[in-house]
C-alpha cells in the first residue's frame, strides 16, 4: 500500500484547520471531524483496492533481439475491478539501457484490458535481463495505491542484426535491393551466364537459339552459356583492439559482424558458399564455407558471442591456420582497421601472402568524427594545427587504399553506417568481373 499525493494534501489541510483552532475554536472541531472522515475514506479506498486481486500484466516480445535495430516490446494490462481504476505501469528493463522512464499511465474500465508498447535498441550483443512488471492501481478516490508485481524475470539474447536479413530477403524476392543502395543484382535461380554466340550444330538446345542474330546472319545462331562456379566466401573478422572504436553506440566489431552476416546470406543466394573466421592474438573461430540449409544458423550462433580483446592482432597466426584449413582458393573479406600507414605496413607482408593464395578484400573504416571536425572552421592557431593533423590522418587512409592497390590487393574504405551496403556492392562487382 502506498499513500498518494492527494492523501498528504488532505492531511495538511486538516492539520492547518486543527492548528487554527487555537485561535478560532470552531476550526478545531472541523479539523477533528475532517480527520475522522479522512480515516473512513482511507478505509473505504483500501477496501476497494484490496477486495480482490484486480490487475494482471504480462510482457510480450521476441525470443531474441536484433543488435542495432528497434525491437518492439508490448505489455498487456488487464483489470478485473468492477469499477474504473487508474494504473501506472513500470517495466524493469535491462540496466544496460540506463533508462528509468519506461512508465505508462492508463485508465481501465471494468473488465477492460489495454496494451502499451515501446521499443528498445541494443548496441551490444549478449544476454539482457528484464525484471518484473510493477503496476500501481488507484481508484477514483485517489488516496491510496496498490502495487502489483506481475510477470517474471526474462533473459533475452541479443544476436547480430537478423532483422536486417529479413529486410534484405523481402527486397531480394521483389528485386528491390536498389532501394538500399545496392547497385546490381542478378536474377536468383539462373545458374548459367552468357559466354558467346556460335553457329547452330545438331544437338544444340533449341531453347538457346538467338533469333535476332540468326536473322542478321541468315542462319541459325545459338547462345552459349557456362555454369557459374560456386565460390567459397570467408568473412575474416579482426577482434583486436582496433575494432573497439565506437560509432553511434556500436563498436566496429558489431558493424563487421552485422555486415558479414548479411553478406553471407547474399552470397548463399548467389549460389556461393559462406564461411567465417575470427582472430585476435590467436586464431579463434573457423566455420567452413558451405551452402547447407543450417549454415546461416551456425554463423549466427558463432557470431553471437564474439567479443573484442585488448591485445594486438596476430596476422601471422591467421596465415598459418588458413594454410592448414582452407585449401581451395577463396574470397577472403577481411574486416579490420588501420590507424595509419605504419600499422598497415606492419601487416602488409601477411596481406600479400594471403592475396597470393586467395583473393583478398580488405575492409577498413573512415573516421566520421574526424571528417565532421574538419568541416568545422578553425577559430585559432591551435585549431589550425588540429585541422592539419586530422587531414593527415584522413589522407593516410586514402594512401592505404592506393598502397594496397599497388600490391594487387583489393580494398574498401567505408563508413561504419554504410558498411553492409558497400560490402555487398563490392562483392557483386567482383563477382560480375569474375575476380573471385
Amino acid at each position: 500500500m502506498y499513500l498518494n499525493r492527494r492523501f498528504y494534501i488532505v492531511l495538511v489541510l486538516i492539520i492547518l484547520l486543527t492548528g487554527a483552532g487555537y485561535a478560532f475554536i470552531p476550526f478545531f472541531a472541523i479539523g477533528q471531524w475532517g480527520l475522522l472522515v479522512l480515516c473512513l475514506v482511507v478505509l473505504a479506498d483500501g477496501y476497494m483496492l484490496y477486495r480482490t486481486r484486480g490487475i494482471k500484466a504480462f510482457r510480450r516480445c521476441a525470443a531474441r533481439f536484433s543488435n542495432g535495430d528497434e525491437n518492439p516490446v508490448d505489455i498487456r494490462v488487464e483489470s478485473s475491478y468492477p469499477y474504473l481504476v487508474a494504473v501506472e505501469v513500470i517495466d524493469e528493463i535491462p540496466f544496460v539501457f540506463q533508462r528509468r522512464n519506461v512508465r505508462f499511465g492508463l485508465q481501465l474500465l471494468p473488465g477492460e484490458g489495454k496494451t502499451v508498447s515501446y521499443r528498445l535498441c541494443p548496441t551490444r550483443r549478449g544476454v539482457y535481463s528484464f525484471g518484473r512488471i510493477r503496476v500501481f492501481a488507484t481508484t477514483r478516490i485517489g488516496l491510496l495505491s496498490r502495487r502489483y508485481t506481475c510477470g517474471s524475470p526474462l533473459d533475452i539474447k541479443v544476436y547480430p542484426s537478423y532483422l536486417m536479413l529479413h529486410r534484405y530477403e523481402l527486397l531480394a524476392i521483389n528485386d528491390n535491393l536498389t532501394e538500399l543502395g545496392i547497385k546490381r543484382i542478378r536474377k536468383v535461380g539462373h545458374h548459367t551466364e552468357f559466354e558467346q554466340i556460335k553457329e547452330y550444330v545438331k544437338g544444340d538446345d533449341y531453347r538457346t537459339v538467338n533469333w535476332k542474330a540468326s536473322a542478321r546472319r541468315h542462319e541459325l545462331m545459338v547462345n552459349v552459356y557456362r555454369d557459374e562456379r560456386s565460390q567459397p566466401i570467408y568473412n575474416v573478422i579482426d577482434k583486436g583492439r582496433v575494432m573497439q572504436q565506437a560509432f553511434h553506440g556500436m563498436t566496429l566489431l558489431d558493424y563487421a559482424i552485422n555486415a558479414s552476416l548479411v553478406l553471407s546470406y547474399m552470397a548463399m543466394r548467389k549460389e556461393d558458399k559462406a564461411g567465417l573466421i575470427t582472430f585476435d592474438e590467436h586464431f579463434d573461430t573457423f566455420v567452413p564455407a558451405s551452402r547447407q540449409p543450417g549454415q546461416m544458423q551456425a554463423l549466427l550462433e558463432h557470431l553471437y558471442a564474439q567479443q573484442t580483446s585488448f591485445g594486438e592482432t596476430d596476422f601471422s597466426s591467421l596465415c598459418i591456420c588458413l594454410n592448414k584449413r582452407v585449401n581451395k582458393r577463396s574470397l577472403l573479406i577481411l574486416y579490420t582497421n588501420f590507424s595509419g600507414m605504419g600499422s598497415m605496413n606492419r601487416q602488409l607482408p601477411y596481406l600479400r601472402q594471403l592475396n597470393r593464395q586467395h583473393r583478398l578484400l580488405v575492409v577498413f573504416f573512415e573516421d566520421t568524427d574526424l571528417k565532421a571536425y574538419i568541416e568545422e572552421p578553425a577559430k585559432d592557431t591551435e585549431g589550425y594545427y588540429r585541422h592539419v593533423i586530422a587531414e593527415k590522418f584522413i589522407f593516410e587512409k586514402r594512401l592505404i587504399v592506393s598502397t594496397l592497390k599497388q600490391h594487387g590487393i583489393y580494398s574498401l574504405l567505408t563508413t561504419p553506417g554504410n558498411l553492409s551496403v558497400n560490402v555487398i556492392n563490392k562483392y557483386l562487382e567482383m563477382k560480375s568481373r569474375h575476380l573471385l
